[in-house]
């Protein structure tokens, strides 16, 4: 009998080369799929709810497969930890409906971004903040990321020679809180451009930096001009926080 399973996975992205399977480069997705069909005992094809980027972490990915494996779903996470590495993990599995897909029945999801602020850099972070030498102003990122919020033409923020499709997309919430040496960004959507939270944060700094205002950043967002934004921020800093449905 075949069964839909949704799997929730947390991994370092650090030495993977993003989700997505690729034909010369390790990837979440071909890991998960050569080491998950050691218990499932068939091959396995899973779909992941974001593709997320070489070096982006996610504590809350969510990829959905279909087996015919008896393994019980409350066995799963437990029978995975011994066939995959130690930078991914299972934390989850339950069955759903046959017509549950991981990215397309996703309502909405939630990136984190890191900072780590300072004239001194943490090494230990080196693989899961981006470090900026001056320290940015939290409370002013926070008041501009406020202008995101809503329904907007993003295409200020999408990646540079991205595929072709509608910018509009809706942010639920953002905010910028530090703590200590630590500035971290929420982002809550209903579906994200390629690049669009690193490209988003990438303009918070210069707002944090006072290189711009929260008025510039308004008129950027509306400008839908992306030369007119800052950097793409490294994708280190970057986390899958929780896909919702």
């Amino acid at each position: 009998m075949e069964r839909t399973l949704k799997l929730t996975v947390a991994y370092d992205g650090t030495e993977f080369h993003g989700f997505q399977r690729q034909a010369n480069a390790l990837t979440i997705q071909q890991v998960l799929e050569e080491r998950l069909a050691k218990i499932f005992g068939h091959p396995v094809k899973v779909a992941g709810a974001g593709r997320t980027d070489a070096g982006v972490h996610a504590y809350g990915q969510v990829v959905s497969l279909r087996t015919t494996g008896s393994i019980p779903t409350d066995r799963i996470a437990l029978a995975a930890r011994s066939v995959l590495p130690d930078a991914i993990v299972v934390t989850a599995a339950e069955e759903v409906d046959a017509a549950f897909h991981a990215r397309f029945s996703a309502k909405s999801k939630i990136y984190y971004y890191r900072l780590d602020t300072g004239p001194v850099p943490d090494p230990f972070l080196r693989n899961y903040a981006w470090h900026l030498a001056d320290e940015p102003d939290a409370a002013a990122m926070h008041a501009a990321a406020q202008r995101a919020v809503g329904e907007h033409d993003f295409s200020a923020f999408r990646a540079a020679g991205g595929a072709p499709v509608n910018p509009v997309r809706t942010i639920l919430a953002a905010s910028c809180r530090r703590d200590g040496p630590l500035a971290e960004f929420s982002f809550w959507g209903t579906g994200f451009l390629y690049h669009m939270v690193r490209n988003l944060v990438g303009t918070l700094v210069d707002v944090g930096l006072g290189r711009i205002n929260e008025e510039d950043f308004a008129a950027i967002l509306a400008s839908r001009d992306r030369n007119k934004a800052g950097i793409t921020a490294p994708p280190q800093g970057l986390y899958l926080k929780q896909v919702l449905y």
